[in-house]
């Protein structure tokens, strides 16, 4: 488990960007696999998430089901994992309920209110992050309570640049949204494509939230094949199928 600095010494609050090491996984999944949309035994994967949610001092650990949407939830209880509710954030004031966030390249992003009581986390693709996931999880915790300029975020472990090539239509498209998000772009070595700086991007608009202070990990899923799954580099590979690990946090 991977933690924060800026994250480390908010009273009350325990976080983790988890690896892939530690769990009960096998092969390709192995071995601290969450996702509990991958092709293996949920109870496989639901012991591994309960190691998630002992290592965050919760009862339980609550993961939406992800779309690349900005949808964001306020959680009061534990849903059934079998049926949870579509968003890719979530806040909440619950004290012993972690909530969390699967990824294998997407950008986790963990926030907590300094002055305690609040905590939030987003799963931030390139289609959340510009849909607004991350001003719509400041925008949920604000409602719970806290103030923008209280509240600090963590970006946790996310595909890097130099491993996230992208097309020209990529470009296109991103750009035309908003012309400044050009700089997220260098040029790749093949013809009209060129290699996306998620993370910075992601690092950018959590700026223009007015948030207290931001805390980049810069370690890349891609190329750290022994702490982290990673999709694009399974399907590089042509592998069946992929891992998830987890990142949450929770209030004691």
């Amino acid at each position: 488990m991977i933690k924060a600095e800026i994250l480390s010494d908010i009273a009350g609050v325990q976080h983790g960007f988890f690896t892939r090491l530690g769990g009960h996984s096998q092969g390709i999944y192995a071995s601290l696999n969450t996702g509990l949309g991958a092709d293996e035994d949920n109870a496989v994967i639901l012991k591994n998430r309960k190691i998630v949610a002992e290592a965050l001092a919760a009862k339980e650990v609550v993961t939406p089901y992800q779309y690349h949407s900005s949808v964001v939830l306020s959680v009061d209880e534990a849903w059934d994992w079998q049926s949870p509710p579509k968003a890719d954030g979530l806040v909440t004031r619950q004290k012993g309920l972690a909530i969390a966030v699967n990824t294998a390249d997407c950008t986790p992003v963990i926030f907590a209110d300094v002055k305690g009581g609040v905590v939030g986390i987003a799963h931030a693709g390139w289609k959340g992050t510009v849909g607004g996931v991350l001003e719509e999880t400041v925008a949920a915790m604000v409602a719970l309570g806290s103030q923008a300029g209280d509240i600090v975020a963590a970006i946790g472990p996310t595909i890097s640049q130099k491993n996230y090539e992208v097309g020209p239509e990529f470009v296109e498209q991103f750009v035309a949204d908003n012309p400044e998000s050009e700089k997220f772009f260098v040029a790749s070595e093949r013809d009209g494509h060129a290699m996306f700086d998620l993370p910075g991007c992601v690092q950018e608009r959590l700026r223009r939230c007015n948030l207290k202070q931001i805390e980049n990990l810069t370690l890349c899923t891609y190329g750290d094949e022994g702490k982290f799954y990673s999709y694009r580099r399974m399907t590089h590979r042509g592998e069946a199928d992929y891992g998830r690990q987890m990142s949450g946090v929770s209030l004691g």
